[in-house]
């Protein structure tokens, strides 16, 4: 096999170790005539008790409040009454429990996928649903995660939350999957354990249990065939006591801030302040949107986090692969080139405006320094409208998130209407090189070192200086070491990422001064290509 795969890089950080798979879970039996219906729709209901059960145990013990809001939507399933019906419904049509079970999650699981996106990428929520309740209906275990003895790196077709809940840092390294997405709960799940995750690698499933790889969940490179005499890289020092703050070895400052979705999240990581707070966990498992009191809440959580420090909230970032049900009035063509991030509020202003009254209503609460921002800003006037209406309400320190071309080449004009950029440095590849995110066949072309991609955040960190404003990245990619320091040489001021990617990136910069990190920018932007652009930096 290949000893290069690529896929997507979904959760930060490199980790090298033997893998193992996750086995198959249990096939459907053949078919046999159903003699007699009222017992068979008992044994189904039965299984899906069961396994509801159990999911919900899992919720009520789960380490952190992500895993356990994610796994109680998916108990809540069992005891949708759609999904009994409609498995009663089939048993008397014919089907025995374990494939009525099947049938009827088939066709729910068609609808998450017409509905694309966010929607689409809970298709494996109800997966795991069906084969934990066929194997109950046949009596047979669910495979258990490898133990092989030692630290591994677990591949899988994907996993299930209930699955990727249970992972403990100790022992799995890293994660790669032939499945997945960004938005997927896996990729949700492991980024908040700070596991180094790879989704969507075409050949994954091919490696050969036991086999030494290297998982860089920030590019989506996984190396097969890695020599197992390679040295660990030697951990991060750490900080001074109370001092989390990031500078290059002469003293450059740099903010390094967490990227979160929730107060959880934090889970009493040291961190400077935070510079991506994602509203859209608030938002996704209501039919309804959210109440001002209900979102004031939420946010006041994270603000009481963080006294005396810098708080970036994101506006509600949906559309897209990011759906809500009370979003979805209309069908679109292309969905990622149409109503997302700040254009929703073309069609449904009111729930912005909640949003930001729900933000300034929480921030005057707290000794936290509450700046807000907007996904998806496209021109001057998109900006100002934004910044207009946030000031209205009391947030007197606004910006927007340059993810897409037309912004990034109008930093300067932006600039003149906010208070600070952030480079989304996901959507920018996207938008850049048409290359759809969810992509594991364009992961090349998504990835960060792209010189194209290099020169639009160079634009807009100039364009910052130039007015003494400052340009933050808060893509996944700031969170590579290497490329933290490329991003300091470019001129930028922040960089925000999960907060157990935040030590390594420090002990890089503290390793350079500023004039080695801007000589590595200049020697990645002249590069022809990713690769070239890398190893000009890394080699040296």
């Amino acid at each position: 096999m290949p000893d290069l795969l690529r896929g997507l890089g979904v959760s930060a950080g490199t980790a090298t170790g033997p893998a193992y798979r996750l086995a198959d879970p249990p096939r459907l039996p053949a078919p046999r005539p159903v003699t007699d219906p009222d017992r068979e729709v008992d044994r189904a209901l039965a299984a899906i008790d069961a396994v509801g059960a159990e999911i919900g145990l899992r919720a009520a013990a789960a380490a952190d409040e992500v895993s356990g809001e994610i796994l109680r939507v998916q108990a809540a399933l069992a005891v949708d009454r759609v999904l009994r019906d409609g498995v009663a419904t089939a048993v008397r049509n014919g089907h025995e429990a374990p494939h009525a079970v099947a049938a009827v999650l088939a066709e729910h699981r068609s609808s998450l996928l017409a509905a694309g996106g966010r929607l689409a990428a809970r298709a494996a929520d109800l997966d795991d649903l069906r084969d934990r309740v066929v194997a109950h209906c046949l009596g047979v275990a669910m495979p258990a995660l490898p133990a092989p003895g030692c630290p591994f790196v677990l591949v899988a077709v994907d996993l299930a939350p209930a699955d990727a809940a249970l992972l403990d840092p100790a022992l799995v390294l890293a994660v790669v999957t032939s499945a997945g997405s960004f938005v997927s709960h896996t990729s949700i799940l492991t980024r908040v354990r700070g596991l180094p995750t790879v989704v969507a690698c075409g050949g994954a499933l091919e490696i050969p249990d036991g086999t030494t790889v290297t998982v860089d969940g920030t590019t989506g490179r996984v190396t097969v065939g890695a020599s197992g005499d390679q040295a660990p890289p030697p951990a991060p020092p750490p900080a001074p006591a109370g001092d989390h703050r990031g500078r290059t070895s002469d003293g450059h400052r740099v903010a390094l801030l967490a990227n979160i979705g929730s107060a959880a999240e934090l889970d009493g990581a040291a961190v400077e302040g935070i510079g991506l707070f994602r509203t859209e966990l608030l938002f996704q498992h209501h039919v309804d949107p959210p109440t001002l009191a209900e979102q004031a809440g939420a946010y006041a959580e994270v603000f009481a986090a963080m006294p005396d420090r810098q708080v970036i909230v994101r506006t509600l970032d949906a559309g897209s692969d990011k759906p809500l049900p009370f979003l979805r009035e209309h069908d679109e063509p292309n969905p990622a080139l149409g109503l997302r991030g700040l254009r929703v509020a073309r069609r449904r202003g009111d729930i912005l405006r909640t949003q930001i009254a729900a933000i300034a209503e929480a921030a005057r609460r707290c000794t936290a320094r509450v700046a807000v921002m907007a996904p998806m800003v496209t021109t001057v006037a998109e900006a100002a409208e934004f910044t207009a209406l946030c000031r209205d309400a009391g947030l007197s320190t606004v910006g927007v998130m340059i993810e897409v071309p037309a912004a990034a080449v109008r930093a300067a004009e932006i600039l003149q209407t906010v208070d600070f950029l952030s480079v989304g440095t996901n959507d920018l590849s996207q938008y850049t090189f048409a290359a759809d995110r969810s992509s594991g066949e364009l992961a090349d072309l998504l990835d960060p070192w792209q010189p194209a991609l290099l020169s639009l955040i160079a634009l807009c960190a100039a364009a910052g200086a130039a007015v003494g404003r400052p340009v933050g990245v808060c893509g996944e990619a700031a969170a590579d070491p290497a490329f933290a320091v490329v991003l300091t040489g470019l001129g930028v001021s922040s960089l925000s990422m999960s907060p157990a990617a935040i030590p390594a990136v420090r002990a890089a910069l503290a390793a350079h001064t500023v004039d080695e990190c801007r000589a590595a920018a200049q020697r990645a932007l002249a590069a022809g290509s990713p690769a070239a652009a890398r190893a000009a930096v890394t080699r040296v």
